[in-house]
């Protein structure tokens, strides 16, 4: 008896996206670790899974792998447009730490936030507000960097004047040459950036799924919420929006590499991410689970140890 047999009438039933094989989702969840660690025939060759012992490496090594790129691009000279997230956060302490020192300006690269917090018209909180992703941008990587950061004109946030601008900004840089590398995480859900599951059922076929570049006042899913109340917010539901401007899969799916990260093991064997890190890496591409594509890009998707399983019920 789980919840797949005993969803029809209770309250859960509707809730989850409708395009959603529950069965298939449990199904990557209940691989054993060497079988979910397994390549599949759908990941691009150039990418890897990296696990990681403890969240003090992850921060590590994803903030060594973001300065790496800006660096080889840098030696290559190339313009990078770089789309970022907030969440995870932690690996821009070491991207800041290696770029300083190795001596490396990040003078050639383009900042695009992936998202932002909004109502549903797509306003968003002021710059200075602490729960804007510009303040966390701006406090815990950009200024940080001194005088070899991201020139302030080459910083984009998804504001609702700027977020549809981002697409024509991205191809007139790769016209010029530039790499587009996308950082991500991985939501409770598989969104990518706040590009939520439920948008698959309003698009006629998945190549006009895959060209939307971004969405202005997006509806948020209940499980985002609740997952960025415990994520980001100290358990306060009531403080997080509902709404969200977001890239689309016109954006992040285009990228030249990517950079991955799960890291939501919240200690005591709890977690919120496990089945999203293994849904991910194993479901194979399917628009009602964004995160499905990202293995067919090269690059690298770091994650916690325990995150890739065995995921079974244990006493605490």
């Amino acid at each position: 008896m789980n919840l797949i047999t005993t969803l029809k009438g209770s309250m859960m039933e509707g809730y989850f996206p409708a395009g959603w094989d529950l069965a298939k989702i449990d199904a990557c969840a209940s691989l054993p670790r060497e079988e979910a660690l397994k390549r599949e025939a759908h990941w691009h060759g150039g990418f890897e899974p990296v696990s990681c012992s403890s969240l003090e490496q992850f921060d590590t090594y994803m903030g060594h792998e973001i300065a790496l790129l800006i660096k080889r691009t840098r030696e290559r000279g190339e313009k990078l447009a770089l789309i970022l997230p907030v969440g995870p956060m932690g690996m821009y302490k070491w991207t800041v730490f290696f770029l300083k020192e190795w001596g490396v300006s990040a003078s050639h690269v383009y900042g695009f936030n992936m998202d932002e917090w909004s109502d549903a018209e797509g306003n968003t909180l002021p710059p200075s507000n602490p729960g804007a992703f510009q303040y966390a941008m701006e406090n815990s990587f950009y200024g940080l960097l001194g005088d070899l950061t991201v020139p302030e004109s080459q910083r984009n946030y998804a504001t609702k004047e700027n977020l549809p601008a981002y697409a024509g900004k991205i191809a007139a840089l790769r016209s010029e040459g530039a790499k587009l590398a996308v950082v991500y995480g991985i939501g409770r859900v598989f969104h990518i950036a706040f590009w939520e599951p439920q948008f698959a059922g309003e698009y006629e076929s998945e190549a006009a799924w895959r060209a939307d570049t971004h969405r202005i006042g997006a509806k948020l899913h209940p499980l985002t919420i609740e997952q960025n109340a415990i994520t980001s917010f100290k358990s306060r539901t009531t403080l997080v929006p509902c709404y969200a401007n977001t890239i689309g899969p016109g954006l992040f799916l285009q990228a030249d590499y990517a950079i991955g990260g799960a890291d939501g093991e919240l200690g005591r064997g709890m977690m919120w991410q496990g089945m999203s890190l293994l849904t991910t890496l194993k479901y194979g591409p399917d628009p009602w689970i964004p995160s499905s594509y990202m293995p067919a890009i090269p690059g690298r998707l770091f994650f916690l140890n325990g995150l890739a399983g065995p995921l079974e019920p244990e006493l605490n």
